[in-house]
């Protein structure tokens, strides 16, 4: 077990005011959940986190989930953060769901975004493929990269999401902020879920994207066994990237998930 000191941006709003952690998906970085952050950076003190391998945390020597989720609460530890509102996308919501089953206490709310406490087959060859044909050495511009991208990624939004973690270092060479030969290796851990029967009593939403596979019928059972008292809502007219397709309506599910909190 290798814990990694995590990079994060921190918005407070006052002393008193609640704690909400968003974390990343694959891929990602800190400032993927801005739409979710700037609605309501007014109202709650926010920590945004690049999970390990991602944005600028540290590399580590392979992802794991659970790893992942101490890695988290390591950091809010060392904030002094007692007990905050946890909301994660894809990977992130599978990490954020292991910080609650680990630390109930330390959990003021669950919300989940397209994800499910199961583990899923391997949906992201074309990516991965698309990723490795950018030559980092040759490419002169993120247009470059777009173009060896579309060979294998159709979805424009999808080349411009993995776009934004292109950049280049300090000696002026174009890098990928995201370790994607440690990811690549990790990849059937990063899919994969933990076999236990440890449950979270505490609110809990999930939020489906109707158009969607990522949380089908078939994972009922699954939440049902982790999180007894789970809540659903389902966005209509979005995928995956229900934050980014739909911010108003999500935010909207959000914040009455944490008003629900805060009265609690």
């Amino acid at each position: 077990m290798c814990y990694v000191n995590l990079h994060y941006n921190l918005s407070e709003a006052s002393s008193s005011s609640p704690w909400l952690v968003l974390i990343l998906g694959l891929f990602g970085s800190a400032d993927n959940l801005s739409v979710v952050k700037r609605h309501f950076e007014k109202t709650h003190n926010i920590i945004s986190v690049d999970l390990p391998d991602h944005g600028q945390s540290p590399w580590s020597e392979g992802f794991s989930i659970v790893d992942a989720a101490e890695d988290v609460l390591s950091l809010l530890s060392s904030l002094n953060v007692q007990r905050a509102a946890f909301l994660g996308h894809s990977l992130g919501g599978k990490v954020a769901m292991q910080i609650a089953l680990r630390k109930p206490e330390c959990v003021a709310a669950l919300i989940v975004a397209d994800i499910a406490p199961s583990a899923y087959t391997h949906r992201h060859q074309s990516v991965f493929d698309g990723l490795n044909a950018v030559d980092l050495e040759n490419i002169q511009s993120r247009g470059d990269a777009d173009k060896a991208m579309s060979k294998f990624i159709d979805e424009p939004g999808v080349r411009q999401f993995l776009l934004k973690s292109l950049y280049k270092n300090e000696h002026n060479h174009w890098a990928w902020r995201f370790n994607l030969a440690g990811l690549i290796s990790s990849y059937s851990h990063i899919i994969d879920w933990p076999q236990d029967n440890r449950q979270f009593s505490g609110l809990t939403l999930f939020i489906k994207g109707a158009e969607s596979d990522y949380i089908t019928a078939a994972n009922r059972d699954d939440i049902a066994k982790h999180f007894p008292h789970a809540k659903a809502h389902i966005i209509e007219g979005t995928g995956h990237w229900l934050h980014a397709e739909k911010t108003a309506a999500f935010n909207a599910v959000v914040s009455r998930t944490l008003n629900k909190a805060e009265r609690l």
